[in-house]
């Protein structure tokens, strides 16, 4: 895909959607960094029911360790390997309190040196809290890069490399949520609705459903 056609193409999206975000539900750097450790294998929905009430009654690193252990496993017990994510909850919890005064570092480094934190869950805190032009590669945005040849790559961290190296500054600090939202909602992995496409026309994916 030349400059030309991956400028038009994320025009468009974001013509269609100015100002995205993130589906999961938030109000804080932490909030934020718990959700997207919790996401890992769930759904935002899913993660949402369950950060609602917890955030409700402990959404400070402090509040988390003082509602303790067993009381956050009850409040994720909903979400997929909830166990394991509670105990990196508690740990980075304990971390952001003794070391950095129970405030979200803004480096990546430092992000994902907190348990449970690798390089996904950095990046997304990192453009989505802080506004920063990093860019997440989840299996949505992996689909979407490699069947619109945007930006294909053979594992996610070639994609990102790639997206970095194409995706024009202007839309750096968006493109993460675009690609997400449209592999989400049209560009599905089983069935994608091309027909429902306003990039299908650039997309160079070969076996389009116009149906």
């Amino acid at each position: 895909m030349n400059r030309d056609k991956r400028h038009t193409m994320l025009s468009r999206l974001q013509a269609e959607n100015p100002a995205p975000t993130t589906e999961l539900n938030f109000d804080s750097a932490f909030e934020l960094l718990i959700a997207v450790m919790l996401s890992a294998q769930a759904t935002d929905v899913s993660v949402n029911k369950a950060t609602g009430p917890l955030f409700a009654k402990a959404n400070t690193a402090e509040a988390i360790l003082s509602l303790g252990l067993a009381k956050v496993k009850d409040h994720i017990k909903t979400i997929g390997l909830f166990n394991t994510k509670a105990a990196n909850v508690m740990k980075t919890c304990k971390i952001l309190v003794t070391e950095y005064g129970g405030e979200v570092p803004e480096d990546r480094a430092l992000l994902e040196a907190l348990p449970g934190v690798g390089r996904k869950t950095a990046n997304v805190v990192l453009n989505t809290a802080f506004g920063q032009p990093t860019i997440a590669v989840d299996t949505h945005i992996f689909r979407v890069s490699n069947r619109t040849k945007l930006a294909p790559g053979k594992n996610v961290r070639q994609v990102e490399e790639k997206l970095l190296k194409v995706v024009p500054d202007e839309f750096k600090v968006n493109v993460h949520h675009w690609l997400i939202l449209h592999g989400r909602y049209i560009c599905v992995a089983r069935k994608p609705r091309c027909g429902a496409c306003i990039i299908e026309d650039l997309c160079e994916f070969k076996d389009k459903q116009m149906d």
